[in-house]
């Protein structure tokens, strides 16, 4: 069955498309065209003159709906998925802390078989640790957190298909043999948790460390050694024009005037929003406690109950966008874009996904006047909605 959106405010490569149509049919989209016209037989939305955008691709997310991808089962998975589906994440890339190998095995197994299940929203996994700087760990486990080892990293690459980033401290030894080879393996190796500085960040991006993780969490700036001054990892970064950021775009990790600043210096083609999420982003507050007691979720912000913050956020899609948008003045269409066609280019899946283009996957997001979801399709099946 075909459905069409009209009459609504339509984001394409092009820029925005108004009195045109989307045509979809079972997960595939058909056609994007200037014409609103109905067509006999087709299944009419009404977009009511609000914004239909490109669904949100999540390159860096923990888990959601009170469950962790590092649980590493079906169900956590599948609970996580759906919870940020409805906040606009149609794809999603699960992302594991530093773990210890059986669980990253573990977590493996369940990604490779649910991205075999038909229309499966999961496109592949991603490991942030353990090979990280103890003294920039932030909330990863100290315990688990080690230096590269080819006699580890080599068999879980050789045997996990499903793997498509690794996070490094290229500083570490053994980083830049480490990031070498995961490129090689065509998996995207990012720095992350590091104390690196300019000569560290220039060897990585040689060695095919081409993208950062969470940008200027948990890495240096410009500092001071005694009475001389260096660049942190940050402007080393800036510095490396085809070198790739993602920001949490929380209001919170990031502060809105240094998300502009980041945007206005690295452009919205090398930039992604991300909402690094912890398993208790899209929960209402009992949901959130029902996973952990101490867990209070307080303006956007997730505390213990002793009112500590917690390193991770709560972020959705959604909010990746209005905090974009309201707090740090990016245009609404470079917002949608960093959430989902710059990291379909990152990632490399932009063959399928990030855009709203004939022959891509039928991942659709109507956005009202206040940037809240209205309804979500996911592989041309509607799973939020609140529009008709």
């Amino acid at each position: 069955m075909l459905t069409q959106i009209i009459n609504g405010r339509i984001l394409t490569p092009q820029g925005w498309l108004k009195n045109g149509s989307i045509i979809l049919r079972d997960s595939k989209i058909l056609e994007v065209t200037n014409c609103d016209l109905a067509i006999i037989g087709a299944h009419i939305i009404d977009a009511k003159g609000m914004n239909v955008v490109p669904g949100g691709i999540e390159m860096h997310v923990h888990g959601g709906g009170g469950r962790d991808f590092q649980e590493g089962t079906e169900e956590a998975f599948r609970v996580a998925c759906e919870s940020h589906a409805k906040h606009g994440t149609t794809s999603i890339f699960p992302t594991l802390s530093s773990s210890t190998v059986p669980m990253i095995q573990k977590a493996v197994e369940t990604c490779e078989r649910m991205m075999k299940e038909e229309n499966s929203p999961i496109l592949g996994l991603h490991l942030e640790g353990h090979y990280l700087n103890r003294l920039k760990a932030g909330a990863q486990m100290p315990e688990w957190i080690k230096d590269p080892d080819p006699n580890e990293y080599i068999p879980i690459v050789e045997n996990s298909p499903c793997l498509k980033r690794w996070d490094a401290a290229p500083e570490l030894p053994g980083a830049i043999q480490f990031g070498r080879y995961c490129a090689e393996k065509g998996i995207l190796p990012s720095i992350a948790h590091t104390h690196a500085e300019y000569s560290d960040v220039q060897a990585a991006f040689q060695a095919g460390y081409t993208h950062v993780t969470h940008f200027y969490n948990a890495m240096p700036g410009f500092h001071n050694k005694r009475e001389y001054k260096y660049e942190g990892t940050v402007e080393s970064v800036y510095l490396i024009d085809d070198m790739t950021i993602e920001c949490v775009s929380d209001g919170i990790h990031v502060p809105p005037t240094i998300l502009r600043m980041a945007y206005k210096i690295k452009g919205v083609e090398r930039m992604a929003l991300i909402t690094d999420a912890l398993a208790v982003a899209a929960c209402e507050n009992t949901e959130a406690q029902a996973f952990d007691p101490r867990v209070v979720i307080e303006n956007g912000v997730c505390k213990l109950s002793d009112r500590s913050a917690l390193a991770g956020s709560i972020a959705t899609t959604d909010r990746l966008i209005q905090v974009a948008v309201k707090q740090a003045e990016i245009p609404l269409e470079d917002a949608v874009r960093m959430c989902s066609e710059t990291p379909s280019h990152i990632m490399h899946v932009d063959d399928r996904k990030g855009t709203l283009q004939r022959g891509k996957d039928a991942d659709i997001l109507i956005l009202d006047e206040k940037l809240d979801i209205r309804c979500v399709w996911q592989m041309g099946k509607i799973i939020e909605n609140t529009l008709f």
